[in-house]
């Protein structure tokens, strides 16, 4: 085994190739941490994280609610993609996934973003595929505005991945995966030391998935390979090296329409593209790179890269209009292609001035994104639509005659400033403050049209948090958020959306530290939405806001050492508050105003079932909107799974999923009343893990 990782440290070495949790040198050198914020968590509770500060910081001390879905979540319920993980977050929603082909955007406390971030780099630019989670440590959902630590970003929170990191032991692990619809996977996680002294540490993780579907026509591929190696250059220096390459091939899938603005009409497995499309193929290689060097008891200092391309191409025909038994449709040949470029300085200090302990941190961001966008049309067309009853696939494919050819370039220049400040055992502070300079360009390559706009902008927070009781935290915050606002149908660039929250809450440390929860109410008012241009018909302006307010509730970890459980609850109150074509009050696009889940585990402590484990997860999402100005909801929904895993021998773990138990009919997401993806009906995998 080390010399197949002494290979891959060969080729891999000359490449820049990944990007560490920030702040971890000092920890890992001059402590003995039984968690660290980018290692793997006990069970379901999770009590360190550097997402909303950088460093690694005590949950119960962080001003601001965030809620971890950790590994062994994933694990339980086996799960290779991220959205069902974010159900276990509260107050997260599915939104569009563009077509089945990436993550694309989801919401948070009701507010839609793209932003999805790797060991603190964004990584959601462009089309980027949906990450694996066989390579993910934890998925950790800083709630409210996040702007001061990632820039710019939407107000309602920020997803950020921790990956699996290289250990000083040696361990291979073969995963192997079957399921209805033809669904088979395989993973492989493979770690060890290249050296005697264990200063070079070597982790690949590799899948391979063939996946069919209940919808007819609709299968993907996928292939994903993330090595990473970790160097322990000196005693107070350490390299590390991360990557990932994504190979996927996948048919564009739009979904169902509803009918009469009903649901259930059309059969949950009906296809609407054309089947002789084939499939969109995209690929993406992402590399980072981060070194640590600790300067002294008292100060560290962290630069970090990250390199970041992909491409996308592939013809889809898409659902366009409902007329009678028929949808309209275009077809589309898409030919993307995105750079984006990351570079971090950092400086961590760990100090005592007069009686308070500060822990500040000076931070500079270089950003340069580039995104390629490419998709000539057809006209809408009856004529190449489709019947939603009984779809006939072949017909003639339609002239193109829309160019569509659009080039976008923002390069961006930033400086934080935070300081985490203990007043005393019990107060706590957290202050910061991002000064950024973002230059937007837009280019129409089939007009020749240009715009552009330059922006400084100020995005502060602050919070504090007192330890009412050893078990009771009370906490309270401000932040603001800038996010620039998306093309135009001319290319147009327009200003920034800004958004400010205000958050306060309660931290629950309980049955002696073995569960945690956490309980906020939220309100977030965002301004310069893009909304219809009066003086203009069919252009836009930055002239719309929505507030959203509520509360959400995260609680994790043991009820015993046989019981795990992590569950979550949201009632999210999300509203257009001023637009020029939807009324004031309109709901925000496919925002509950409840949804929460429940995921409960029972381990065997002794006997011959022993380590094996039985277990339930429940999930409820109420009626939210399914096009925003019209009276379409998607009805609530509520779902039940079941899972178990035999421990056969100390290296053998077969598992069995049941997932919607009761086949439940549901729609999960939509965009508008014809593009609406139905739930999965019941289905039944198997598993098994094997330690080599």
């Amino acid at each position: 085994m080390r010399t197949t990782y002494a290979l891959l440290a060969s080729l891999l070495a000359p490449s820049a190739l990944a990007a560490d949790s920030p702040a971890r040198l000092a920890d890992s050198i001059i402590s003995a941490s039984p968690e660290l914020a980018d290692g793997p968590v006990q069970g379901y509770r999770a009590t360190r994280s550097a997402s909303a500060t950088k460093t690694d910081t005590p949950l119960q001390e962080v001003p601001q609610s965030i809620a971890v879905v950790p590994a062994q979540v994933l694990e339980d319920l086996d799960i290779s993609r991220l959205d069902r993980a974010l159900d276990f977050a509260g107050g997260v929603a599915k939104q569009n996934n563009f077509g089945g082909l990436t993550f694309y955007s989801y919401s948070i406390r009701g507010f839609s973003t793209g932003e999805l971030y790797r060991n603190g780099f964004a990584i959601n630019r462009g089309s980027y595929p949906s990450p694996d989670a066989g390579s993910l440590e934890r998925i950790e959902v800083l709630k409210g505005p996040a702007a001061s630590v990632y820039g710019r970003s939407d107000p309602g929170g920020t997803v950020n991945l921790v990956t699996k990191k290289p250990k000083g032991e040696e361990f291979s692990q073969l995963k192997l995966n079957a399921g209805r619809w033809d669904r088979y996977r395989s993973s492989l996680d493979l770690n060890a030391p290249l050296d005697d002294q264990h200063d070079l540490l070597g982790r690949v993780n590799l899948a391979v998935e063939d996946n069919g579907s209940f919808r007819d026509h609709v299968d993907s591929q996928r292939r994903v390979l993330s090595p990473s190696l970790s160097w322990q250059l000196a005693p107070d220096t350490r390299l590390l090296l991360e990557t990932e390459f994504i190979q996927q091939e996948a048919v564009f899938d739009r979904g169902i329409p509803a009918v009469n603005g009903e649901l259930g009409a059309v059969k949950r497995s009906t296809f609407l593209g054309e089947a002789n499309d084939g499939d969109t193929r995209t690929d993406s290689q992402l590399l980072q790179a981060s070194l640590e060097q600790l300067l002294n008891d008292q100060w560290s200092l962290r630069l970090a890269t990250q390199y970041l391309r992909g491409e996308m191409s592939g013809d889809a025909s898409e659902s366009r209009t409902l007329v009678g038994d028929q949808v309209s449709r275009i077809l589309r040949q898409r030919d993307f292609a995105w750079h984006d470029s990351i570079t971090q300085l950092e400086l961590h200090g760990d100090l005592i001035l007069g009686n308070w302990r500060h822990r500040p941190l000076v931070g500079l961001e270089y950003e340069n994104y580039r995104n390629s966008l490419k998709y000539p049309q057809s006209a809408t067309s009856l004529v190449y639509g489709q019947n939603i009853y009984a779809p006939v696939y072949g017909k003639d494919k339609p002239a193109l005659v829309a160019a569509n050819d659009f080039f976008e370039h923002t390069e961006s220049q930033a400086l934080s400033l935070q300081d985490q400040i203990a007043f005393s055992e019990r107060l706590h502070g957290l202050f910061g403050v991002r000064l950024e300079r973002f230059e937007q360009r837009a280019e129409n390559r089939s007009t020749g049209s240009e715009h552009s706009q330059l922006k400084d902008v100020v995005m502060p927070r602050a919070g504090l948090l007192y330890q009412l009781t050893p078990q009771v935290a009370v906490f309270t915050n401000a932040s603001q958020s800038v996010r620039p606002n998306t093309l135009g149908s001319q290319s147009q660039v327009f200003g920034p959306e800004k958004g400010i929250g205000y958050e306060t809450g309660l931290k629950l440390d309980l049955l002696d530290g073995r569960l945690g929860a956490n309980i906020a109410l939220f309100h977030i008012d965002k301004e310069n939405v893009l909304t219809a241009d009066p003086a203009n018909p069919g252009e836009q302006i930055a002239a719309g806001e929505a507030r959203s307010r509520g509360v959400d509730l995260q609680l994790s970890g043991q009820l015993s050492h046989a019981i795990r459980l992590i569950a979550a609850y949201a009632y999210v109150d999300a509203e257009v508050t001023k637009d020029n074509t939807l009324a004031e009050g309109s709901p925000l696009l496919g925002v509950a105003k409840h949804s929460g889940s429940l995921l409960g585990v029972y381990e065997f402590q002794d006997g011959r079932l022993r380590g094996s484990d039985v277990g339930a997860a429940l999930n409820y999402v109420g009626d939210r909107s399914g096009q925003a100005g019209s009276d379409f909801e998607l009805p609530a929904y509520s779902t039940v799974d079941l899972l178990a895993h035999y421990q056969a021998s100390d290296d053998l773990r077969l598992g069995l999923n049941l997932n919607n138990l009761f086949d439940r009919k549901y729609y999960e997401r939509s965009y508008n009343s014809v593009w609406v993806m139905p739930g999965e009906p019941r289905n039944l995998s198997i598993n098994l893990t094997l330690d080599l």
